[in-house]
Formats: C-alpha cells, structure tokens, sequence
C-alpha cells in the first residue's frame, strides 16, 4: 500500500483544483510539492477550460502550517543541497502565484504560516474562515519572514507589516481582513457550494460576493495607533525604547516577546522590510533567495528549530544574544550577492 500524495490536482468544470494533502503534517511544503506545484500551474495557465485555480488544504486544522522544517534542519545539519534547493523552487512557485494570469483563490481554513502564507497571500483571491489563524514567526527560529515578506508586509496599512514580522503575532479571521492578508470572509460551510459555482463557470467576485457577510474590528483596529506610533521607529533599539516607554500590558509583552527572538534574525528582518519597501516583487524574492543562502550558514536558525521543535526546550541559545552584538556589517552581510546561485525567475 503507497502513501497518498502530499498534493493532490483535479479539474472540476472550469476549476484546477489544488489540495494540499498531509493533513497530519499540518499541510507543511515539501520540495517534490512545490515543484509539483508550479508544473501544474504552469499547465493550467494554457488551458482554456480552466478559468481560475483553487487551493486549499487537507483537513481541518490547517491550510499550511509552512515549509516542512524538520527536513530543512536535517539538510543543513548534513550539508545537504536539499535546503537551498527547497527554497529556491518554494520562491519560484511564489513568484508563479504572484505573476498568475487567472484568478488564484486560497480557501485559508485555519493555520496559515511561513511557505503556507507564500502560496496563498500572493494569489488574487484569498478566502478566510471562521478558524483562519496567520503568522510569520520565523524571527522565533532565527529565520526571517520570507516567500515574499519582504515585498507585502511592508505594504500592510502603516506599521502592521514590521509588527508581524519582528513579533511573529498570530491574527484571527477579523485580522486578516483587516491587514490584508485575507480578502473576503466565507463561511466554511459554505466552500464546497463556492467551489461547485466556480466549477460551473460563475465569475469568482460574483460568488464571493454573495457569500461575504460582515465581521467586527478585533485586534489590528484596537492596537493600531500604538502600532503605528512605535514601530514607525529607525531602528529595532528605538522600537524597544519607545514600547519600554508606553508602559501598557501591550507594550510590556510585545517588547519581552522581540526580545525573545534571534536578535541577529531581528535585525536582518527590520533591514529587510526597510529593502522591500522600494523594491518590486521579483527583486524581493531575490533578495530573499540571497539571505537564505546565509541563514543556512549561520547558527541561529539551527539552534531555533533544536530548541522549539526538535528539543522542544523552547531556551535557544542565540549566537550572539544581544541586539548590540549585532553590527551593521554583520547585517550587511545577509543582502550581499551570490554570484552565480543567484535565484532565476
């Protein structure tokens, strides 16, 4: 008996449809899924009959929980090529979705996270539910907020996109919206007759449409003053003055929780949104494809990934510790070329 595949393809009337499917792995990304993916997309891309992707995730507790880290780790540990490559083809899938010439609807059902949210949030629709939970807190593993981070936090409403990234801070449904990161609002329950209208060729606005309904302002509308006051600062130093400064619950907690963070994945992640905001997508996921190179390198995202999910110590041991110790040059370092492993697109 052979395993399912970790992802799945139909045409359904007018729809390429796209499953996600290692429901017990949270849906995360391997390398074979990304590849598979873009194929398919590709594929589809020239068919006439079908008139928008699909995807969505196996299960009901996650779209995508995220690149399959526990393999990363391994690769990088053995000085296999495996990580590299993972991450060069997991960018070139998220430019293929950003640069999609039909509709490209994420039904985003519960978590939603690093590689999850690069092959959703670049696509032209993007469906939350009643469960949807998103975060980028890849600074928590001495990473950063990559598959195209660079290029859409730090185009979030003010500050919202640098808050995200250094505190790596989960959003529900209301949130989403909110930010961005979802467009519409459909019901669970309601998918599958949204997925039978788009098979039978009904306009993908015209169906949501009818299936948006309203939700309340939550987290992001309450703490957006604060926000944008404090994390519009120069500096990853002046954003922690100034929230030691606020003296609120808020304040206390968001700056203990950056504080916790790689401080050198801290200081590459406010230099990279800082980039990302004067480039263009594609430029992004190069830069991106280039700092990768040197987080494979390092220590810090080693020691993150042993202690939150191979130890499960949650204690790691950042090298080095302080933000102080971190220089410039230090910094520097993660946006230089690469020569000839440049990323293609």
């Amino acid at each position: 008996m052979t395993d399912e595949p970790h992802v799945l393809f139909e045409k359904r009337g007018a729809v390429g449809l796209i499953t996600l499917n290692r429901p017990k792995a949270l849906n995360a990304l391997t390398h074979g899924m990304c590849l598979q993916m873009s194929t398919q997309l590709h594929a589809w891309a020239g068919q006439d009959d079908v008139k928008c992707v699909v995807v969505r995730g196996a299960g009901d507790r996650a779209f995508c929980a995220g690149g399959d880290i526990r393999s990363l780790y391994e690769s990088g540990i053995n000085k296999s090529p495996y990580a590299l490559n993972f991450y060069r083809d997991e960018y070139v899938l998220d430019a293929a979705i950003k640069h999609y010439p039909k509709p490209y609807v994420a039904l985003i059902n519960g978590i939603v996270m690093g590689g999850g949210v690069g092959v959703s949030v670049h696509g032209s629709h993007r469906i939350a539910s009643e469960t949807t939970t998103f975060a980028m807190p890849e600074t928590g593993i001495g990473l950063f907020p990559d598959v195209g981070g660079s290029y859409f936090l730090p185009r979030m409403q003010g500050a919202i996109g640098l808050y995200l990234a250094l505190t790596g801070a989960r959003l529900r449904t209301v949130d989403t919206l909110y930010s961005g990161v979802a467009t519409h609002f459909v019901p669970a329950k309601d998918w599958d007759a949204l997925i039978a209208d788009l098979a039978a060729g009904k306009a993908i606005d015209r169906v949501i449409e009818r299936k948006g309904e309203d939700l309340p302002a939550g987290f992001l509308a309450e703490h957006r003053a604060q926000i944008d006051n404090i994390f519009t600062r120069d500096s990853v130093e002046e954003i922690l003055a100034a929230l030691d400064a606020d003296h609120t619950d808020w304040s206390r907690d968001t700056a203990k929780t950056i504080r916790a963070k790689s401080p050198t994945s801290t200081k590459v992640t406010f230099r990279q949104l800082r980039e990302g905001a004067k480039l263009g997508f594609d430029d992004c996921m190069k830069m991106e494809y280039r700092m990768v190179h040197r987080i494979v390198a390092g220590h810090d995202f080693y020691e993150g990934v042993r202690a939150t999910i191979i130890d499960k110590a949650g204690t790691p041991k950042w090298n080095p510790s302080d933000l102080s110790a971190v220089s410039d040059a230090d910094v520097d370092a993660y946006f230089a070329p690469v020569g000839e492993k440049e990323l293609k697109l």
